[in-house]
């Protein structure tokens, strides 16, 4: 089917596939949460996390192996910037929908700071709110304070290093979460996906994979990324802007 790109007829097209669809979720990128203020990884412009740092050099296991302290020094201050936003208007109209699952690739908590129950969110690649150990035989884990985040320490169990609770590039999804994510987009009628550029796997994968099963797909993004080619609607413009009025008076539900 060709998308929809004209926001007048795509929105009304969007609001009858979600109200008529019993099964419904939402998959959410960086661009969610770049509203309220965070820097994105893959946007072109200059302050786009991406553009000035390496991200092998501060985001995989063999960085942190072999420089600890820039690692967790760069996680602190993105830390520090997490602690001063608050949720925007996609976040929130989101959040209304009590009974549609979330399932992100965000590691921040506005999600869950908008009101979304935490047992409602996927987090497909961890939460930079923790610390874990680096030592994967210790299950230890911690909260961390954005506003005052700890600099590099070992585990109090082990003794290893502790290192931010994300999943690293050439690092697996966490299992139980990445079944979950499977499973329920297997099994809907309409995927609602957010501010993704679709192109970190395997998480875009679920986009497919919905596809496969038979699910609709709705893209709402500024960007023409690799998202809106998998679209049966895509709706161009920011979240912010066009989450409210499309789910305004329904709904939705993940499970019948």
């Amino acid at each position: 089917m060709e998308p929809y790109s004209d926001n007048n007829d795509g929105l009304l097209q969007a609001r009858e596939l979600l109200a008529r669809s019993q099964r419904v979720a939402a998959f959410s990128g960086a661009g969610l949460s770049a509203e309220s203020g965070l820097a994105t990884f893959r946007d072109p412009d200059p302050d786009a996390l991406w553009s000035r740092f390496d991200p092998t050099e501060l985001a995989s296991v063999d960085a942190f192996e072999a420089n600890p302290e820039r690692v967790i020094e760069w996680y602190n201050w993105r830390r520090s910037m997490l602690a001063g936003v608050r949720p925007n208007a996609a976040h929130r109209v989101l959040a209304a929908q009590s009974r549609m699952i979330q399932i992100t690739q965000n590691v921040d908590n506005l999600l869950e700071q908008a009101g979304v129950a935490p047992k409602q969110v996927y987090h497909l690649h961890g939460s930079i709110l923790h610390d874990i150990c680096h030592n994967s035989a210790c299950d230890y884990r911690e909260l961390v304070q954005l506003e005052n985040p700890s600099p590099l320490r070992d585990c109090p169990r082990c003794g290893a290093r502790l290192r931010p609770a994300v999943v690293w590039f050439g690092e697996n999804l966490p299992a139980k979460t990445w079944y979950r994510a499977q499973q329920l987009c297997a099994e809907l009628d309409c995927l609602l996906v957010v501010g993704t550029s679709a192109t970190v796997y395997p998480a875009a994968g679920l986009i497919t994979l919905a596809r496969q099963y038979g699910s609709s797909v709705i893209v709402v993004d500024p960007n023409a990324g690799e998202a809106r080619y998998a679209a049966d609607i895509y709706l161009a413009g920011a979240a912010g802007r066009i989450l409210p009025p499309l789910l305004a008076g329904l709904d939705l539900a993940s499970n019948p």
